[in-house]
């Protein structure tokens, strides 16, 4: 089977910019939350998850079924932007992950994210979306699970997730949530190798600070 990897100085560069990353991701949880004031710009938050075989909308209709891959992931977030009029805001998301099962292999990405928390319930259960549509991800190498019928795949795609987070009226700072995470080629903009990507639900913990 073929793939379409990077050069090996350029791989071992790529699992330097991982580790310090997954630094980066510790040194925040190791921050006070007073270190950050009163606006909760901040979260830190971790996840797990299984891959299914369909794309999100696929995975929405009941039309996916579940294959023996999994992740586990630490993620980490800041808003960037509030809007003054409405429940909007702008986030900048990072993830750090380790497939395991089928293959093995780490993950990294980043997106933008959309944030909505406007829901008639919200006096009993604080729920959000969350929606991240443009993004980087870069695993260390092309899992099968992502290769075309000619055996190809990339380790660069785009990254796409969707989210549901709760987190109940007094304790606004932790929150649960479901996502759909996504790696896609972006209507083939980025390759043509007819694979889907990688598509995993996943349940977490987010603490924001």
């Amino acid at each position: 089977m073929k793939y379409i990897g990077l050069p090996p100085a350029l791989l071992s560069q790529a699992r330097v910019h991982l580790q310090k990353f997954a630094c980066l991701l510790l040194a925040l949880l190791m921050i006070p939350a007073s270190a950050f004031g009163d606006e909760r710009d901040w979260s830190m938050g971790v996840y797990a998850g299984k891959y299914y075989d369909t794309e999100p909308a696929g995975f929405s209709q009941g039309r996916a079924s579940f294959l023996g891959q999994y992740m586990v992931a630490v993620t980490a977030s800041k808003t960037v932007w509030r809007s003054k009029s409405r429940p909007l805001s702008l986030e900048i998301d990072g993830m750090l992950g380790h497939q395991f099962g089928i293959a093995s292999l780490q993950e990294i990405a980043i997106a933008p994210a959309i944030r909505w928390s406007a829901f008639p319930w919200n006096e009993t259960l604080q729920t959000a979306v969350r929606v991240g549509p443009l993004g980087f991800s870069y695993t260390t190498s092309v899992s099968p699970l992502e290769r075309g019928t000619n055996g190809y795949g990339s380790q660069a795609l785009n990254f796409f997730f969707v989210e549901l987070d709760f987190s109940l009226p007094e304790m606004k700072s932790k929150e649960v949530f479901m996502r759909l995470h996504h790696r896609c080629s972006f209507y083939d903009l980025i390759n043509n190798y007819g694979a889907n990507g990688e598509d995993f639900f996943a349940l977490g913990y987010r603490q924001y600070y």
